[in-house]
C-alpha cells in the first residue's frame, strides 16, 4: 500500500532533493495566478502541485483516462489543444509546455510576451523528483513540491528493497520496440525487481527487439502493451505466435500507459503492479 505522493493520486540509487534541479524559482507572493499547461505531462505535474485555482486549463489527454493517471481530477478543467490562439485569448501570466511542444506555439506565445517554462521527459526515475521541484519552482509552491519529493522517495524506497534472484523480463511494444535501463519504463523495471534483457543486449534507451532475438532470450516474463482500440499493424506484433508461445505457462504482464508514460510519482504505481508481478513469477519456480 502506498503513501505519501502515490496515495495522492528508478532505480532507487540516486534520491533527487529538492535542491538539485535548478531553475527560476518564484516567490509565493509573485506566483503566477493563471496556469495554462499544453502538455500531458506538465498537467499532471500542475495538478499535483498547483494551489487552488492556480491551474486554469490543460491538454483533453489530461482526462482521457487511457493516457491520464489523473483523468477525475482534470475532467473539471477548462481544455485547450496547445493553438497559440486559443491560449492568448485564456490571458495567462504563465504556459506550462513540454520540451517536444510545438515550436511555432512556443515561439508566438513568447513574441506575444508571455511566458512559457519548459520541461524536459523523464528518462530516470530520479527524473520524477526533479520535474516535481520544477514544477513546484515556477509555480511558487515550493513547499507543496518538496513534500510530494519527499513522499515520492520514500514510496520508492519502500518499494524497491533489495532482490535476491531477479527474474528476467522484457519489456515489448508496439513495432517490437524495447527499452532499456536508460528509460523511464527500464528503471520501473528495474526498481520492481526484474533484471532487464535488453539491457544485456545493449540497449540503452529504446530500440527495436527483433522477434527471433527475444524467442531466443526466452525471459522470464514478457511484459506488453496496452493495446489501443482498432487494428494498428503496428500492436499486430504483440498478438504474434512466438510472443502468445513465451507468455504460454509463464507469468505475464500488461503495462499501464498512464502510469509509465509520465515522470509522475504515479510511475509508484507502476512499480507496485510489477512487484506483484515478480511475487507471481517467484512463486511459480
Amino acid at each position: 500500500m502506498l503513501t505519501g505522493a502515490a496515495a495522492l493520486a528508478d532505480t532507487p540509487e540516486r534520491v533527487v532533493s529538492v535542491s538539485d534541479a535548478p531553475q527560476r524559482v518564484v516567490s509565493v507572493s509573485d506566483a503566477p495566478q493563471r496556469v495554462v499547461s499544453v502538455n500531458l505531462c506538465t498537467d499532471q505535474l500542475a495538478m499535483l502541485v498547483a494551489a487552488p485555482g492556480q491551474l486554469v486549463s490543460v491538454t483533453p489527454l489530461a482526462a482521457n483516462p487511457r493516457t491520464s493517471a489523473m483523468a477525475d481530477a482534470a475532467a473539471g478543467l477548462p481544455v485547450n489543444h496547445a493553438r497559440a490562439e486559443e491560449i492568448y485569448l485564456l490571458n495567462p501570466d504563465l504556459v506550462l509546455a513540454g520540451r517536444f511542444t510545438d515550436r511555432a506555439t512556443i515561439d508566438m506565445l513568447r513574441r506575444l510576451d508571455i511566458r512559457v517554462e519548459e520541461f524536459s521527459p523523464a528518462y530516470a526515475l530520479s527524473d520524477v523528483a526533479a520535474r516535481l521541484t520544477q514544477m513546484g519552482a515556477v509555480l511558487g509552491q515550493q513547499a507543496r513540491a518538496a513534500e510530494l519529493v519527499d513522499g515520492f522517495n520514500a514510496d520508492l524506497a519502500m518499494l524497491a528493497g533489495p532482490v535476491g534472484n531477479r527474474p528476467q523480463a522484457a519489456l515489448y511494444y508496439a513495432n517490437g520496440y524495447t527499452s532499456g535501463d536508460a528509460s523511464l519504463a527500464g528503471q520501473i523495471l528495474s526498481a520492481a525487481g526484474f533484471d532487464n534483457v535488453a539491457t544485456g543486449m545493449g540497449y540503452g534507451a529504446i530500440g527495436a527487439l527483433p522477434l527471433e532475438v527475444l524467442a531466443m532470450a526466452a525471459p522470464d516474463v514478457v511484459i506488453t502493451g496496452n493495446p489501443y482500440p482498432g487494428a494498428s499493424r503496428a500492436e499486430a506484433v504483440m498478438d504474434h505466435p512466438v510472443v502468445h508461445a513465451l507468455k504460454r505457462g509463464r507469468v505475464s504482464g500488461t503495462i499501464t500507459d498512464r502510469n509509465w508514460v509520465c515522470g509522475t510519482p504515479f510511475v509508484l504505481r507502476a512499480v507496485e503492479d510489477l512487484v506483484a508481478l515478480r511475487h507471481a513469477v517467484e512463486a511459480g519456480r
